[in-house]
């Protein structure tokens, strides 16, 4: 299987060391595009080896219904932290209080002031962020931060569609006063520690200690609009396209 889109194109070229072979022994096919692939891996990396969530700890993700958050926010719940997630919908909220057990939920298309919102939910201050938005999302989450806090940022959508991304607020300062960190990170920095970690979370999956969800969309030719509906917030879980029944 492979999981590299080419804009207009049907075919491509690609050689065989490249390529992973798919398991279906351990797992539905379609996995290896989520749960056990690189949002899966991303969530529990980024979760785990980054923001390093405590027993007890308040851990906050953005786009939280989303492939890779809705994964992190119930590896940090295995850890035994209280997780707020964040969404645009209250559909999306449901699913994070009510599927993903998470403890709270914020629809941020409903709330006027997000920093307010984010103290109420978390009385005791942010000790964990993981963020895949940015913008003045991730600057009232930090208002928020408490010391010896830890941002994880998997990525910026806000910003992606933007000429000019506004300049923001600098943390530097705050960074300082807290002792906190904010660290960036792409999921093939830890790739020799890939099959340990698809390991434990397919242990995790198949104890029912995790739960996914995938939102497939059937044909080739609807791969643009399925491509533009995650920049729009459609999607609930990992965003996929089939384009034909295997042989």
């Amino acid at each position: 299987m492979c999981t590299v889109g080419f804009p207009g194109k049907k075919y491509f070229n690609q050689k065989p060391d490249d390529l992973e072979k798919v398991d279906p022994d351990l797992a539905p096919i379609s996995t290896a595009v989520s749960i056990l692939g690189v949002p899966g891996l991303a969530a529990y990396f980024g979760m785990l080896k980054i923001g390093n969530p405590k027993k007890g700890e308040t851990v906050v993700i953005s786009g939280a219904a989303g492939a890779v958050r809705s994964v992190a926010g119930q590896v940090a719940k295995l850890q035994g932290s209280k997780v707020i997630g964040i969404a645009g919908s209250d559909e999306k909220i449901d699913y994070l209080k009510n599927d993903l057990g998470l403890d709270a939920g914020i629809n941020y298309k409903k709330t006027e002031d997000m920093q307010k919102a984010i103290k109420e939910a978390c009385p005791g201050g942010v000790d964990v962020f993981f963020d895949n938005v940015g913008g003045e999302l991730f600057d009232a989450v930090f208002a928020n931060a408490n010391r010896k806090s830890r941002m994880v940022i998997c990525g910026q959508i806000a910003d992606y569609n933007k000429d000019n991304p506004p300049e923001g607020p600098r943390p530097q300062h705050d960074l300082i006063k807290k002792s906190a960190r904010i660290e960036g990170f792409v999921v093939f920095d830890f790739e020799e520690e890939f099959e340990a970690a698809k390991k434990q979370l397919g242990e995790w999956l198949n104890n029912d200690e995790l739960f996914y969800k995938e939102n497939l969309i059937e044909g080739f030719e609807n791969i643009p609009s399925a491509f533009i509906g995650l920049f729009e917030g459609e999607n609930i879980g990992k965003q996929m396209v089939k384009v034909a029944e295997a042989d």
